[in-house]
């Protein structure tokens, strides 16, 4: 699959300050994206200036239709964390599981330190294990969750997690997948994703 030469560029390594360096501002014209599932529709804003690296690549799986089929299939809670000294809420989905044998490298880790965009109550990030890992799947948080920051030790890296964006419109959606029925952690049955594209 090609990747458009303006998403590409995006997707070189940025230098980005230190400590001391300003954040950037939000975009002043956010990109949005409608997700469509069999729960209801919402829709997402995404912020290419103040992420550029994550944003370019959540819509480059956007754009070739990978979460088209999808589902949510993860749903974290604070009674089904039992190993957890350190509890958060969100909701995880994922694209296709027919399209797992296609994907994109792993992308660098635009900590919150760097980028300004905190987890949030609706707040749209990537999944990973360890920094520099993320691929395709995302959550979005329900309620504020300061562990997942740089500096919060959901992760005993205290790297954080990189978040990118925000849900504008249908934030109920989201919480209705949240309490969703489940085992453990994982969404019984998973809510699929029938489409996932820009608006306009």
């Amino acid at each position: 699959m090609r990747i458009p030469p303006a998403i590409g560029a995006i997707l070189v390594p940025l230098c980005l300050g230190g400590a001391d360096a300003p954040l950037p501002p939000p975009a002043e014209d956010p990109v949005r994206v409608v997700v469509e599932t069999e729960m209801g529709t919402f829709e997402l804003e995404v912020d290419i200036d103040r992420a550029p690296v994550t944003t370019a690549n959540f819509l480059r799986y956007v754009d070739g239709g990978f979460y088209d089929g999808g589902t949510f299939f993860r749903t974290v809670h604070a009674d089904n964390q039992p190993n957890d000294s350190i509890r958060i809420a969100v909701v995880q989905g994922g694209r296709n599981p027919e399209m797992e044998a296609e994907s994109f490298p792993p992308i660098p880790l635009e900590r919150t330190s760097e980028t300004g965009i905190l987890h949030l109550d609706g707040v749209l990030s990537m999944a990973r294990g360890a920094p520099d890992t993320a691929t395709q799947s995302f959550f979005i948080c329900v309620g504020d969750q300061p562990s997942l920051d740089f500096g919060g030790m959901r992760n005993p890296d205290g790297q954080g997690f990189a978040a990118f964006g925000r849900v504008v419109e249908g934030m109920d959606v989201v919480r209705a997948i949240h309490q969703s029925p489940y085992e453990a952690q994982q969404l019984t049955p998973p809510v699929r994703i029938a489409r996932v594209y820009r608006k306009g």
